[in-house]
């Protein structure tokens, strides 16, 4: 018996032995994270999270925003690559970013047979505020199937990935559906060229067995963060971007239909109620009094402590043509303009096809249709 064991023991090393020998090395080159190393962060960046970004698979041009005038003529990057993967000019080699110049980095796979060019460079920061969703591209959902994403231009001509839609955890419960089945999909007859289309819609099977039977289209600035999207919703949309100016008024042009059945989260029609849009910008205090970020989220987005100014469209009244809005920001706390052009406060820009979508209450249908938004603006000198 013992002899069978190490028999036994022999064969089974040996299949993980050859198991072992047989994996490939990896084919994949990319950059997932790049960080600046300074002794002093403040000296470029507004904050210190400033010196970390993650990069995502389909970036090729990383971009830092610093300070006006911050000296980057000898700054070392390091990067986190994919495993086994080399890169060039090494990791952590001093380099010369001033006057708007880009390096180009290198990354080469494990197995040595591919490669990815990356420019990397260091731009002055300034916000964006006209947002007339032109800029968008089909990604591949982890579940299959394609989506809608969408992005802005920086005065400079960099690209922002400031737009965030609640269509990553749509791909979850509805992985088959087409790009136009999507709560939040491209709208081709926008008031000027493209538009964005906001759609309530049935999240199938899936959705009712976790209780979330409806996704209302959203679209807002900020982040989606899908690992929440079926376990605690309300937290997985981060609302708000750095904004360095007072905003003043929120401007646009809408279209709304609403659905015609208003159900409540258990899939029950509620009788005589009409389903409403949702339409609103947010401006806040990023950091608390002990220097800790703040971000809101979908339970806090409208009451949260920070929040000095909300522009609102009291009801977004259905209207199968275009229709302009023009809503002003109302004040309830003064603004520090130290904080303000140090990037201490952000803005977030929402809207969604049913304003009690956060709750999975809403009407099938619902359908509201946006573009050449504005916010407007006024510079505080510090």
């Amino acid at each position: 018996m013992n002899r069978f064991k190490l028999y036994l023991a022999v064969a089974v090393c040996s299949v993980f032995t050859s198991c072992f020998k047989d994996e490939p090395l990896n084919a994949e080159c990319d950059i997932e994270q790049v960080y600046v190393h300074l002794s002093d962060p403040s000296s470029v960046f507004f904050n210190a999270g400033d010196t970390l970004l993650t990069v995502s698979s389909d970036v090729q041009r990383i971009v830092f925003r610093k300070k006006d005038n911050a000296d980057v003529s000898r700054l070392a990057l390091w990067f986190r690559l994919t495993e086994g993967a080399t890169i060039t000019p090494t990791n952590g080699s001093v380099q010369d970013f001033s006057d708007d110049r880009e390096v180009t980095y290198r990354v080469t796979s494990q197995d040595g047979q591919w490669h990815r060019d990356y420019q990397v460079c260091f731009r002055t920061y300034d916000p964006v505020s006209r947002f007339d969703f032109e800029h968008f591209r089909l990604v591949n959902g982890n579940n299959g199937g394609q989506y809608y994403v969408w992005s802005d231009l920086y005065p400079d001509g960099t690209e922002v990935a400031n737009w965030a839609t609640g269509n990553p955890g749509f791909n979850i419960s509805c992985g088959s559906a087409l790009p136009e089945e999507y709560p939040t999909s491209l709208l081709d007859a926008g008031y000027e060229g493209h538009g964005v289309k906001l759609t309530t819609r049935s999240t199938g099977p899936l959705g009712a067995m976790v209780g979330r039977r409806i996704a209302a289209g959203n679209l807002f600035l900020g982040y989606f963060d899908v690992s929440k999207a079926l376990t605690n919703t309300l937290k997985a949309t981060h609302f708000g971007l750095p904004f360095s100016r007072k905003p003043l008024r929120f401007t646009g042009w809408y279209k709304y239909t609403p659905g015609d059945n208003y159900q409540d989260a258990n899939g029950k029609t509620v009788a005589a109620k009409v389903d409403k849009a949702s339409v609103y910008a947010v401006f806040y205090r990023n950091k608390d009094k002990d220097g800790h970020d703040v971000m809101l989220y979908g339970d806090d987005v409208m009451t949260n402590a920070h929040i000095v100014a909300v522009a609102r469209m009291a009801e977004v009244s259905p209207a199968t043509e275009w229709t302009h809005f023009d809503i002003p920001f109302v004040y309830s706390q003064e603004i520090d303009a130290d904080a303000l052009n140090s990037l201490g406060y952000n803005l977030a820009v929402v809207f969604s096809s049913s304003e009690d979508g956060d709750l999975f209450c809403g009407a099938i249908g619902s359908t509201l249709c946006i573009d050449e938004v504005n916010v407007e603006w006024e510079e505080v000198e510090p």
